[in-house]
């Protein structure tokens, strides 16, 4: 293992040291205002933009854009070369960006925020945003790394963008395959058997790659989850209706927030240091959302905090 990659490993294990983790988390969804949730971050990472948030979306957006921010510094850390592994798991701000310029499902467009700064973690950004339609978003998508999305609907837009997402990670990312199969898993059954839609033919072709032909296929939910291989249904495991499929997005996050903990164990310092230290910081990002939520709502912690922490 070169000395880079041992550098960048080293450095990521102490970026994560300094989260707040799951205790840290409850303090904060445990606050009856978010005002003093907000206060209770004034010691973590997030500090660095959340301290001048207002209101409970904006406070969402500086955990996430602390989030960004310091995948971008440990992309800065790796070897030559090494922040191409990031740029699969940054994947999710690029489709935020995209997904915010899209209209509203009446039509309307609402006020979009500043969009992420994605650096050297960026897939398409720069020609995806002098797209001024959808029409020219999907021309734009399949002339990229992304692909064709198989529709200018923001819906179809979207999915196109969070499937083909899931199929890189997996190709690109060794360690980070099993949570891009599960990722998958969750976001072709809650389209086909929640929303009762059809996935785009591009994303169909993605699922049945990560997946297999038979489980995309099915054409119920029971049929979709004993098709499942065994790699990728674990995340349905105790899942028996479509309804309950909040319960697999939290056996999700903990899933990754396991196995990237245990990456962080790895006596050997390499890549997959790295991507431990993504999942964990990721999971913690989403953790303190949640927690943010539960405080704004009177520090009620809702069923998926519950279920994660």
């Amino acid at each position: 293992m070169s000395a880079g990659w041992v550098a960048g490993a080293v450095r990521a294990k102490a970026l994560v040291g300094r989260y707040p983790g799951a205790a840290g988390a409850r303090e904060v969804a445990a606050c009856d205002r978010l005002d003093d949730a907000l206060r209770c971050l004034a010691a973590t990472p997030y500090s660095r933009y959340a301290q001048t948030a207002v209101g409970l979306p904006e406070a969402q957006r500086a955990v996430t854009a602390t989030l960004l921010w310091h995948l971008r510094v440990l992309a800065g850390w790796l070897p030559r070369g090494g922040a191409r592994l990031l740029v699969p798991l940054a994947a999710g701000f690029e489709i935020a960006n995209v997904a915010s310029r899209l209209p509203a499902p009446n039509g309307r467009r609402a006020a979009s925020p500043q969009p992420y700064r994605l650096g050297a973690l960026e897939t398409a950004w720069r020609s995806l945003e002098h797209a001024a339609t959808p029409g020219e978003l999907r021309a734009a998508l399949a002339a990229s790394p992304w692909g064709d999305p198989g529709g200018d609907t923001p819906w179809a837009l979207v999915t196109g963008m969070r499937m083909a997402a899931a199929r890189r990670t997996a190709v690109a990312v060794p360690p980070a395959r099993r949570w891009a199969q599960g990722r998958a898993v969750l976001l072709t059954a809650r389209e086909q058997f929640v929303h009762q839609r059809s996935l785009p033919e591009p994303s169909q072709r993605h699922a049945a790659r990560l997946l297999g032909g038979r489980a995309s296929a099915a054409a119920s939910y029971q049929e979709f989850r004993e098709r499942l291989p065994s790699a990728a249904g674990w995340v349905l495991a105790d899942v028996e209706e479509p309804d309950a499929l909040w319960k697999a997005e939290a056996h999700w996050w903990r899933t990754v927030q396991a196995d990237g903990a245990a990456m962080l164990r790895d006596g050997r310092y390499g890549p997959r240091v790295v991507v431990g230290a993504v999942a964990v910081l990721s999971v913690d990002a989403w953790r303190v959302r949640a927690a943010l939520e539960s405080a704004a709502r009177g520090g009620r912690p809702g069923e998926v905090f519950d279920a994660l922490v």
